[in-house]
């Protein structure tokens, strides 16, 4: 069982070998991922809904403590990819998960949250301004949720985000029942849909339109009476919209190494609550990671958690460059780093086995799921 328990965790490795070429472009690696299906569903109690929204989390499990863990028992980690379903008539269910390996790889790397700023010396943010930014790709795959959080387009009708903006680990959230995500549209003047009102002195005014949420998926990794400290290696969730947002949005993938990722960067925007109404976009590099977590100093407020994590590498089958999320970025965090505290931004990995089964959420086949 501990061989399998290796295999479930550490399987799928790149199968690409990083190129010595000067000319070398970065690469997608091509991953093998395993098979995670619904093995049985049964009907919880209606929740309460009496938890307030939480726009960070937070940890005493830093990148030391992480990687020095044990690895999870096989039962254990099917119980963490276990997850809940709430709809919007605020019914809820829980699904028990299988899981299955299909093919095999190699190996891959295995305090307390301050309450204000997340700002790391000289604030690197920018934020988007006009239309002609905003409604485009890639920025145009950040949307606002109702309780307050980022989230990113991954699909005709779904929104990736962080799971503790809807479930605060033992209830979920006031208005996780009626939430709603909202998408930027410009503002007429005399509040018409569309109307130009641009000059060069002054950005174009944009205004929220709100679609409802379907139904809502959470892992039960982050409820923590299952997973306890490492809950928020689970702080993902995925939400289904009433209809399609009609707009371009970006795939999911599996996250690489950081050592693989262009110039060692990430790349993410959200609403960040110290500019309201502004989609803010930041780019910084990877400082360390465990195989669930990306520790990185991007300046960041409360607002912008639930915002895709993304880079941009070179799609060898189809010949052109492509964004991907590749994580899902949860919050500031202080960790013990060799005795001494020290604070970083977080963003949760999609790992093999958690691309299995957010692809499964929007595809609802695996055979569409098999190559992260």
């Amino acid at each position: 069982m501990a061989a399998l328990t290796t295999l479930i965790l550490l399987l799928c490795a790149a199968k690409d070998v990083m190129p010595s070429s000067p000319h070398w472009k970065p690469t997608w690696p091509s991953y093998r991922v395993p098979v995670i299906l619904p093995q049985s569903t049964f009907n919880l109690d209606k929740p309460q809904f009496d938890a307030e929204a939480r726009l960070e989390v937070a940890s005493p499990c830093g990148p030391e403590c992480h990687k020095s863990s044990p690895l999870p028992t096989y039962e254990e980690v099917k119980n963490y990819l276990s997850y809940e379903t709430l709809y919007a008539n605020g019914s809820l269910t829980e699904t028990e998960v299988g899981i299955y390996i299909l093919s095999s790889g190699g190996d891959e790397s295995r305090g307390k949250s301050r309450t204000k700023r997340q700002i790391y010396g000289y604030d690197s943010r920018f934020s988007i301004f006009g239309k002609d930014f905003l409604l485009n790709y890639p920025f145009s795959t950040s949307v606002k949720l109702s309780t307050g959080c980022t989230g990113t387009l991954v699909a005709e009708k779904h929104v990736l985000t962080a799971a503790h903006c809807i479930h605060d680990g033992k209830s979920y959230v006031k208005g996780a029942q009626k939430l709603r995500v909202g998408f930027l549209k410009p503002r007429g003047k005399n509040g018409s849909k569309g109307a130009n009102i641009t000059s060069s002195a002054m950005p174009e005014k944009m205004k929220f339109q709100w679609i409802r949420v379907k139904r809502t998926h959470v892992p039960k990794g982050w409820i923590k009476g299952n997973a306890n400290d490492i809950g928020m290696d689970y702080d993902y969730a995925l939400l289904e919209l009433k209809k399609p947002h009609k707009r371009k949005f970006m795939k999911i993938g599996v996250s690489p190494p950081a050592r693989h990722l262009p110039g060692g960067r990430i790349h993410f925007s959200g609403y960040d609550n110290d500019r309201p109404g502004n989609l803010v976009y930041r780019f910084c590099d990877v400082k360390d990671e465990t195989y669930d977590l990306l520790y990185q100093q991007c300046d960041a407020q409360p607002g912008a958690s639930g915002s895709g994590v993304y880079v941009r590498m070179w799609k060898r089958q189809n010949h052109k460059w492509e964004r991907k999320i590749i994580g899902i970025f949860s919050g500031h965090q202080w960790v013990d780093m060799n005795g001494t505290p020290q604070d970083f931004n977080v963003a949760v990995r999609i790992t093999p086995l958690k691309y299995a089964q957010i692809c499964y959420w929007i595809k609802g086949n695996y055979l569409d799921c098999r190559e992260g």
